[in-house]
């Protein structure tokens, strides 16, 4: 992930800074929502406190004085309370909870738009099953921190609050007696935060990597099945399953030492009050109401004290989910436009590559000064061994990357001064490996350009001799595709996207060995598909087998990200020991006259050689 690296835990001033963040980013947009919720929450603490309070009435003015006739009135007053209570309850899960969805949603919004944003080398850098695992399971951080400071400020600390003014006002000494377990209890949640920021985040990084690695095996399992792999990959899932479990293991272990510290101080707090209530009325024989409701109140305190000595576990918890998303919300593309970026112009479609060098790290140039030119409506076909840099060129042209010297322009127009939406309007690109997104075969075609009509995608899925598989299929164009296109084939997938590059109508035209992986007879039909495309467009075609390449206009010839030949095909294939021809001699029977593999037909036109391929096909 590019970004500079994360430190384990937050500091105390970071915290402090996240908090004001989140409520800065969200507080502002539900104020009316939360003002509803927090006067619900009022009222839960009220009414709390009027049960402690109500005890030394039960007790002194009914039981001890026996004045029966208060017996109907407290217990409406207590209905009436419990009623309050029950609804201002419902009234504050239901708000926050709505709050929190939203919050949820926003955020979510907000990620994959800045996530669109971002440039090719942070997702070339991070797992896409990893990031969207972490996503998911950090998101929900920032709604978790927002309803835990209200719920934690609006209604424990208000309820704490009430309850301990009943204690001071039925018994002050008795109070100073409670409040001895104050310090210990401060002290041991200070403590338990110190460990807990550290193994939360630990935990979140490896439940991103097991659900990664589970969301990478489902999508690759025809591989794992085909090498039976699937001993192996149990094991490693197996190993990561255990650390995820050991760390969660840790973080119960942590959080929940607090419930053993709480319990065992408030046992030593309310047998000590009971102690001293009990010696003080058998010693002075006081009415026993006031020490009724004190106990009340404080055995009623135990819960909201409980909650805010937790509520800073669940904080520290929320606050680590939520510094991560703000890890990745921080990220600054790397590509932005220029200032004053223009968009881009495209009259006739010239693109020229003048002395272009790139290096995708310090030690690893790939490109040396590469200078050529795509003559507009013509093809221009590139060619050479693995990694000479054929598709860079490609990502070059599209800007996915910046170059280190030289220029890319499109009719004399520098594509690092246009802006990049411009630019990549004005390409479309066919990919080796097509990809189809979630959704039927209409939308898929349609993802070329949003607001193609249904006539020119009809249209489009013919030109790509696609629209006979299409008809066949249970819905037509509206048949769902599967996940990556899984219900149709290699071929089938290929002629989806050559419909998509067609009714993108773009004037350039990439085709990144668009049939290599193909079939002959999916071949055939693709590259009539893609005879029709190239026609009036600039199309520049990356291709290992040259017999898709040789009636191109111009052929270039890479060779460890320099340009070494470059003409037609006829006047390649005259060098003898040259790397098209060496090449070619290779994919053909024709090793002694090259020239002979381009017959010509009565008509004058070149066409294709016969290569062992089209011998098979014969």
């Amino acid at each position: 992930m590019s970004g500079k690296k994360s430190k384990t835990a937050p500091e105390p001033g970071e915290v402090i800074a996240v908090i004001r963040r989140v409520l800065a980013e969200n507080g502002r947009d539900f104020i009316p929502q939360y003002s509803i919720a927090a006067l619900c929450m009022l009222a839960i603490a009220a009414t709390t406190a009027f049960s402690a309070w109500i005890m030394r009435d039960i007790i002194d003015e009914v039981f001890y004085e026996q004045r029966w006739g208060l017996v109907y009135w407290i217990a409406l007053a207590i209905i009436a309370a419990f009623t309050i209570r029950g609804f201002a309850t419902y009234g504050q899960s239901v708000l926050l909870a709505q709050v929190g969805n939203n919050i949820v949603a926003r955020y979510q919004r907000r990620m994959f738009e800045h996530l669109m944003r971002l440039d090719i080398g942070f997702f070339t850098a991070t797992r896409s099953g990893q990031l969207a695992a972490q996503i998911s399971q950090n998101i929900t951080g920032i709604r978790d921190l927002l309803n835990l400071t209200l719920a934690a400020f609006a209604r424990d600390l208000v309820s704490l609050a009430g309850l301990v003014t009943v204690m001071v006002v039925m018994d002050p000494l008795l109070s100073l007696v409670a409040f001895v377990v104050g310090p210990p209890l401060v002290y041991a949640v200070n403590y338990l935060m110190r460990r807990l920021r550290r193994i939360t985040r630990e935990a979140v990084v490896i439940n991103s990597r097991l659900l990664g690695a589970m969301q990478e095996s489902i999508q690759g399992i025809a591989i794992i099945k085909a090498f039976t792999m699937e001993d192996v990959l149990a094991g490693k899932l197996a190993g990561l399953i255990r650390n995820a479990e050991a760390r969660s293991n840790k973080i119960a272990r942590v959080s929940e030492r607090l419930a053993p510290i709480t319990e065992i101080l408030a046992g030593f707090a309310i047998a000590a009050v009971l102690a001293y209530a009990g010696w003080r009325a058998a010693a002075h024989a006081e009415p026993p109401g006031s020490v009724f409701a004190f106990i009340t109140a404080l055995l009623l305190a135990y819960d909201p004290a409980r909650k805010l000595a937790r509520v800073q576990v669940n904080i520290e918890r929320a606050l680590v989910n939520a510094r991560m998303i703000y890890e990745i919300l921080d990220l600054e593309p790397q590509q932005g436009d220029v200032p004053g970026a223009k968009p881009l112009e495209v009259a006739e479609g010239n693109v020229s590559f003048a002395g272009v060098r790139f290096s995708y790290a310090e030690h690893m140039p790939v490109l040396h000064g590469v200078t050529f030119e795509a003559k507009a409506g013509k093809t221009t076909a590139i060619v050479g061994p693995s990694g000479a840099g054929k598709s860079t060129l490609f990502a070059l042209l599209q800007r996915f990357h910046d170059l280190e010297g030289g220029k890319i322009a499109i009719d004399g127009q520098d594509i690092s001064q246009v802006t990049k939406h411009s630019l990549r309007s004005a390409i479309a690109y066919v990919s080796q490996h097509p990809y189809l997104f979630e959704g039927t075969i209409r939308d898929n075609i349609r993802y070329g350009r949003p607001d193609a009509t249904d006539a020119e995608i009809d249209e489009a899925a013919k030109l790509a001799n696609a629209e006979e598989f299409i008809l066949r299929q249970p819905q037509g164009y509206d048949t769902l595709v599967g996940e990556s296109g899984a219900t149709l084939s290699g071929g089938q997938r290929q002629r989806l996207s050559i419909a998509r590059a067609i009714v993108r109508n773009a004037p350039i035209l990439l085709l990144d060995e668009a049939t290599s992986a193909l079939d002959n007879e999916s071949e055939a039909k693709v590259q009539q598909a893609l005879d029709r495309v190239m026609k009036t467009r600039t199309t520049l075609v990356i291709a290992h087998r040259l017999s898709t390449v040789i009636n191109a206009d111009q052929i270039i010839v890479l060779e460890e990200g320099r340009l070494v030949e470059q003409g037609t095909h006829r006047t390649l294939v005259r060098k003898p020991h040259g790397i098209y021809a060496r090449f070619y001699r290779m994919q053909t029977d024709k090793a002694d006259d090259l020239l002979e593999a381009v017959p010509v037909d009565s008509g004058g036109t070149k066409r294709a050689p016969r290569t062992k391929e089209t011998e098979e096909r014969r």
